[in-house]
């Protein structure tokens, strides 16, 4: 199973006027956490766009239990619980305030996609074999 915890501070600019973490910016917060997600795949986002790959969302679904403040330090913990599918990665998500209190969950579906014919296509070999350490492959 790939886990990375990552802590994030809630902005003024990310609060509503109920001075609440604007609902909006979790989906910014769970972007965060895919990127740190990935770099324990041992890559970037950017070198896998570098190698030809997007991968953009095709699902998103949040669930808001408890609000986030202004200057909250919230712990994001990203998860990729099985391995990804030939074309999809499924990240979920649990977000906690500083009293590790879980404020809201949620789940992220992507796609590969070809940069260069946009296209959906295969999880490249190189992407596979990073993942043989989180999850083997079955003989």
């Amino acid at each position: 199973m790939i886990k990375a915890e990552t802590k994030i501070r809630v902005r003024y600019g990310e609060t509503d006027r109920m001075g609440y973490a604007y609902h909006g910016v979790y989906a910014q917060y769970f972007e965060i956490g895919r990127v740190d997600a990935m770099r324990t795949l041992g890559f970037s986002y950017r070198e896998v766009e570098e190698k030809g790959i997007m991968m953009p969302v095709v699902d998103l679904s949040i669930s808001y239990r408890k609000p986030a403040f202004y200057d909250d330090e919230l712990t994001l913990v990203t998860v990729i619980r099985q391995r990804p599918g030939p074309v999809r990665l499924i990240f979920d998500y649990e977000c906690y305030n500083a009293e590790r209190v879980l404020i809201s969950t949620g789940q992220v579906t992507l796609v590969t996609v070809n940069k260069t014919s946009g296209r959906i296509c295969r999880l490249p070999d190189w992407f596979e074999v990073a993942l043989d350490a989180f999850y083997p492959r079955h003989a």
